[in-house]
């Protein structure tokens, strides 16, 4: 899978990290929860023919083949010049998180090369199995032994590609489908069009989990409708944000903070406001952002009786007012809420994640009673 946040800085990291190292120079990370899906899968197929040693061998060549699926990813993405910023392992496969949203030629190659790599290696897996002696039918992968490791991670790897070739988001699939439509279509048609199709493989893999009490089955319909929904959203706001520039969306009334206040001023601000982040001011220079999650995380590290100044982030979102809208919206999330906005280093204004979203929700609303595709104007917002 993989995914194209726009991003003026490096997006914020998934939390529950639990390890990483680094693969062609890209970062991959693993959740905490994916450490706990590969021991239970040792202790789930060991047993039987097959030994402890064995089943750890056949669980690291399936991760390592979603690695290289999403390594596979990386590698196209970087042929179109598009930076990958981390791989992340977790525990329904990897996801590669990439600089920029592919565009519709550029996308069918970036996803197909995931199911590609899956393909090739079990074709290559099949090879040596058979060079080795051993057996190709499928009777003899349905018993898990130490004598057939390489025979079933070429049959896992086959059915990687498969079911990753499903046209339905999040798998890579949907995206393929979507770069094929938005040749002749908009990307948010052939989003659209590409969510239905994802909703009614979804509606009828949980119809047949339902019908065999297959609860995995189940759980693979709710990921693809989830996945379906997410797209669907994240089309329709790329496209109500399409011609739209910062300054139309920021938030020009805010309070600040002083450099040397302390975390009591702070909290009576943000009770005495309906802000939830603060610009902290050393003169007319902004040295800081002041978030409510650091100001309670210092309320109860330092007390009433710390300063702004120790709490605030230095390294907060930078943005110009002139800057496309949907690509300035890549700052936020991830744990991110509020960028600032400058205009030749002077304070302008604030983008926050709670501003955007009543940006959208009015120009769709605008929308639908017959006005134009040019934004609200900033009295509505």
């Amino acid at each position: 899978m993989t995914e194209g946040p726009y991003s003026p800085r490096p997006a914020g990291r998934v939390p529950g990290i639990a390890g990483s190292v680094t693969l062609f120079g890209v970062p991959v990370r693993f959740h905490f929860t994916f450490w706990l899906v590969v021991i239970w899968m040792i202790v789930l197929v060991s047993g039987g023919k097959q030994s402890v040693a064995g089943a750890a061998v056949f669980i690291a060549g399936l991760f390592l083949s979603i690695l290289l699926h999403e390594a596979g990813h990386a590698w196209m993405a970087r042929r179109y010049g598009i930076g990958t910023q981390e791989i992340v392992m977790l525990p329904i496969g990897g996801l590669a998180r990439l600089e920029r949203q592919p565009r519709a030629g550029e996308e069918f190659w970036v996803a197909f090369a995931g199911p590609l790599v899956n393909f090739l290696l079990g074709l290559i897996l099949l090879g040596a199995s058979y060079l080795g002696g051993g057996r190709l039918s499928v009777g003899d992968w349905r018993e898990a032994a130490d004598s057939n490791i390489v025979s079933r991670l070429a049959l896992a790897n086959l059915v990687l590609a498969l079911f990753n070739l499903l046209p339905a988001f999040p798998m890579d699939g949907g995206r393929v489908l979507r770069s094929l439509l938005a040749e002749r279509r908009s990307y948010e048609d052939a989003t659209r069009i590409t969510a239905r199709i994802g909703t009614l493989i979804a509606a009828l893999l949980a119809l047949l989990g339902l019908l065999q009490g297959n609860f995995l089955m189940l759980f693979i319909a709710l990921f693809i409708y989830v996945g379906a929904m997410q797209e669907s959203m994240a089309a329709t706001a790329q496209a109500l944000m399409q011609g739209a520039q910062v300054r139309d969306a920021m938030v020009t009334d805010f309070r600040t903070l002083s450099h040397g206040d302390t975390i009591r001023d702070a909290a009576e601000l943000l009770l005495a406001t309906s802000q939830q982040d603060f610009p902290v001011l050393a003169g007319p220079r902004v040295t800081g952002l002041l978030s409510r999650n650091h100001l309670l995380r210092a309320l109860a590290a330092e007390g009433p009786d710390g300063y702004v100044a120790s709490a605030m982030d230095r390294d907060f979102p930078r943005l110009a007012p002139d800057m496309d809208l949907a690509e300035a919206a890549a700052s936020l999330g991830s744990g991110v809420n509020c960028a600032l906005v400058f205009e030749d280093e002077r304070l302008v204004g604030m983008l926050t994640a709670e501003n955007l979203s009543e940006y959208l929700v009015l120009k769709k609303l605008r929308e639908a009673r017959g006005g134009t595709r040019e934004g609200v104007s900033k009295g509505d917002a």
